[in-house]
C-alpha cells in the first residue's frame, strides 16, 4: 500500500506508514501480510464450497466454522501472532485440498481456489494477493467493502456458533459471496448488489445472534452497574464472548477471585443468567483504547476473548491471556474449540498471586435497554413522543477510537437538546454513558442496548416504533442516525441498516476512506449517507436552528461574542486566540478565526461554552 492510503488492517488513514512498519494498529508487516493470505486462502475455499453446493453436496458444519472463524481471527486488532495465523493458512489449504478433489470441472475455479502453496512460499504470495491487487478503483472498493462487512458478519455468526447455533443460509451466502470477489466477470452494478445483499444477511446474523444469546442468558434488563472495585483479587474480561464468560464464572465460584468486565463485555451484566454470580462484581475501565493505562492498574490478569487488542506493555504483558480467535505473541492463549469446556485454571490461580484492583472511579451506570426491554416501555416511550416530551431519538451506536476527533460524540451528546434520548450500542457508548444527561419522565436519556453484536436491537426497536405509529417509511420516524464507525462490525451493521432501508445515515468522524469517489457517489445519492460536521452544524442540521443547546456557535462574530459572553475572552486565549483587540479579527466569524490560527473549531466551541455554562 502506498503512504497515506487506508490501512487494511488497522482501518484508519492518519499517519498511516502503509505496513511497512508497525502503525497505528500495532501490527507488523509479517503479521499484515499473514493476515491477507489468510483471506486469499479462506476465498479460495469458499469457492469450491460454493461450486460443491451448486452439485448438491452438502458442507460440514466444521468446514463453515472453519471459514467464519479465519474471517473473524482477521478483523481489526483480534489477533497479533504470526504462527497462529500461518497455522490456519496450513489447515485450511490442507481442507481445501480434500474439498477441491469432489469438485467437477475444477479447472474452472479461480486461481484462489487452486493455489497449492506451502509454507516456503507463503511470503511471496501474500504480497500479491493483498488490498491493491486489482487495478479498477471501484471494483477494489466494492470488493473490499463487501469483504469488511462479511468479516462483519463472521463475528455475529462464530459467536451464535460458542452458544450451538447455526445457520446454514447465512454460511452459504458468506462463502459464496466471498467467492464472488474473485470473480473478475463481475461489474461495479453486481457489486452494488453483492453488498446491499450483505446487508440483508447482516440482519440474519444478527438475529441468530440474538437468539442465542437470549436463549442462553435470558433478556437483557435495566441494570445498574458498579464501575468501583472490591478488595479481592480479580480477573478482568474483555472482547465479546458470552460463552467464555459464562465459563469464567463457573470456575472461579468459591475461589476467593472476583471478575469484571471492560469495554464491550460491560452489556453482559444485563443479562438475568449473569446476575446469579455473586463474585461478578462490575465493569472496569473504558473503552478498548484505554486498555493500556487501565490494564496496568487493574493488577491482575486479562482475559481478551475476541478482538479490541492493543499491543501490551511490558508491564502486564505477563497478565495478557487469549482465547478464541484473540492472540497475540508470548502471550498464554487458553484453547478450547466449539462445544468444549475451556480450562482457566491458570489465570485463576495467576489471580490469586495478584492483589485488588487499584480504584480508578466510583459510581455506577445504567444500562439494559436492547429491544425486550424497550419494547416493555413502549407505551411510556410513545406517550412521551406523542406528548412532545419526546422529541427526537438519535442512534449514536457504533465504536470509540483513541482519535482526538472522535471527541466530536462526547460534545454532540452534551450539546443534543434536553427532550432528545440516545440509542446506542457499541464500544461509542463510552463518550458519553458516564454524562451526567439526565432522564425524561424516568427514560433515561441514553439508552444502551448493548455490545456492538447487539445492534440488531437498535433495528428492532425502530421498526417496532414504525409499526406502533403506523407509518408506511422507516424514515418518517423521529430517528436520525450520527454513528462511529472504526471496524468491520460497524460495517455490517450500516449494510443491515441500508437493507432496512434506512436512509440519511451520518457515518464519522470521517466516511470510509477505502470507499472510491464513485462507491461513495452511489451511497449518497442512493442512500443519504453523509459525513459529520461540526457539533453546531449538525445539531442544525437534525433539530433546526432553534434547537441547538449551544449558547455560542461558530457562525457568531467575534465581536458579537466577546460583547455578549466577556467571561469567554480568557477561554479563547487559552485556545491560541490572542489577537481578540484586533478590529479585523472581532469582525471574522469564530470559525474563520478558527481556520486562521489553526484551531480545531469543536474544542473552541466546547471550551467557549463550558465558561458560558460556568
Amino acid at each position: 500500500m502506498e503512504n497515506k492510503m487506508f490501512c487494511y488492517q488497522c482501518q484508519e488513514t492518519a499517519g498511516c506508514t502503509g505496513c511497512t512498519q508497525v502503525g497505528v494498529c500495532g501490527k507488523k508487516p509479517d503479521v499484515a501480510a499473514m493476515q491477507d493470505l489468510l483471506i486469499y486462502v479462506t476465498k479460495g475455499l469458499s469457492a469450491v464450497t460454493t461450486a460443491l453446493r451448486a452439485q448438491g453436496a452438502e458442507i460440514s458444519t466444521a468446514i463453515n466454522h472453519l471459514i467464519t472463524l479465519n474471517l473473524f481471527i482477521t478483523i481489526t486488532n483480534a489477533n497479533f501472532d504470526k504462527e497462529a495465523i500461518t497455522a490456519r493458512i496450513r489447515a485450511t489449504l490442507d481442507a481445501k485440498r480434500e474439498l477441491l478433489a469432489q469438485v467437477r470441472n475444477g479447472e474452472t475455479l479461480p486461481e484462489a481456489a487452486r493455489w497449492e502453496g506451502d509454507e516456503s512460499t507463503f511470503e511471496e504470495k501474500a504480497a500479491v494477493v493483498g488490498v491493491l491487487s486489482t487495478e479498477n478503483e471501484d471494483v477494489r472498493s466494492l470488493r473490499e467493502l463487501i469483504t469488511y462487512g462479511l468479516k462483519g458478519l463472521s463475528a455475529y455468526s462464530k459467536h451464535a456458533n460458542v452458544l450451538l447455533r447455526d445457520d446454514g443460509e447465512v454460511d452459504a451466502f458468506l462463502q459464496r459471496a466471498l467467492s464472488a470477489t474473485l470473480d473478475d466477470k463481475l461489474s461495479a452494478d453486481d457489486l452494488v448488489a453483492l453488498t446491499l445483499e450483505t446487508g440483508k444477511y447482516g440482519v440474519s446474523g444478527m438475529a441468530l445472534l440474538d437468539g442465542a444469546n437470549t436463549e442462553a442468558y435470558g433478556n437483557p434488563e435495566i441494570t445498574k452497574v458498579n464501575i468501583g472495585v472490591g478488595s479481592r483479587p480479580g480477573i478482568l474480561i474483555s472482547g465479546h464472548d458470552l460463552r467464555d464468560l459464562e465459563m469464567l464464572l463457573k470456575q472461579t465460584q468459591g475461589s476467593g477471585v472476583d471478575v469484571y468486565t471492560h469495554s464491550e463485555m460491560l452489556p453482559a451484566h444485563y443479562y438475568p443468567a449473569f446476575k446469579n454470580y455473586p463474585n461478578f462484581v462490575g465493569n472496569y475501565g473504558n473503552a478498548w483504547w484505554k486498555q493500556k493505562e487501565e490494564f496496568e492498574s487493574f493488577n491482575g490478569p486479562i482475559l481478551m476473548t475476541t478482538n479490541c487488542i492493543v499491543p501490551p506493555k511490558d508491564s502486564y504483558k505477563d497478565r495478557l491471556y487469549t482465547t478464541g480467535a484473540a492472540g497475540f505473541p508470548r502471550c498464554k492463549h487458553i484453547s478450547g474449540a466449539i462445544g468444549e469446556e475451556k480450562d482457566f485454571t491458570e489465570i485463576i490461580e495467576h489471580a490469586k498471586r495478584c492483589v485488588a484492583p487499584t480504584e480508578i472511579e466510583k459510581g455506577e451506570i445504567i444500562g439494559g435497554f436492547a429491544h425486550n426491554q424497550v419494547l416493555a416501555l413502549a407505551d411510556q416511550v410513545v406517550a412521551a413522543v406523542k406528548t412532545g416530551a419526546i422529541k427526537k431519538f438519535v442512534v449514536m451506536a457504533g465504536c470509540d477510537g483513541r482519535a482526538k476527533s472522535r471527541n466530536y460524540y462526547t460534545d454532540f451528546a452534551k450539546a443534543l437538546p434536553k427532550d432528545a434520548v440516545i440509542l446506542t450500542a457499541g464500544c461509542a457508548k463510552y463518550k458519553y454513558n458516564k454524562l451526567e444527561l439526565g432522564d425524561i419522565g424516568g427514560i433515561p436519556r441514553v439508552l444502551d442496548a448493548g455490545q456492538c453484536n447487539d445492534s440488531y436491537s437498535l433495528a428492532v426497536i425502530a421498526l417496532k416504533l414504525k409499526e406502533v405509529f403506523g407509518l408506511e417509511d422507516i424514515n418518517d420516524l423521529p430517528i436520525v442516525y450520527n454513528i462511529a464507525w472504526y471496524e468491520q462490525k460497524a460495517v455490517i451493521v450500516l449494510l443491515a441498516l441500508l437493507h432496512l432501508g434506512v436512509k440519511n445515515i451520518h457515518l464519522g468522524p470521517t466516511l470510509p476512506a477505502f470507499l472510491s469517489p464513485n462507491v461513495a457517489k452511489v451511497l449518497v445519492e442512493n442512500f443519504g449517507i453523509a459525513g459529520i460536521g461540526t457539533v453546531e452544524d449538525d445539531l442544525k442540521l437534525f433539530f433546526g436552528d432553534e434547537s441547538t443547546s449551544l449558547a455560542v456557535t461558530g457562525d457568531m462574530i467575534m465581536g458579537d461574542i466577546l460583547r455578549k459572553y466577556p467571561e469567554t475572552a480568557p477561554a479563547l486565549m487559552e485556545c491560541g486566540m490572542h489577537c481578540l483587540g484586533c478590529p479585523s479579527s472581532q469582525m471574522e466569524t469564530l470559525a474563520d478565526a478558527c481556520m486562521v490560527h489553526g484551531l480545531n473549531v469543536n474544542d473552541v466551541l466546547k471550551a467557549v461554552n463550558d465558561k458560558v455554562s460556568g
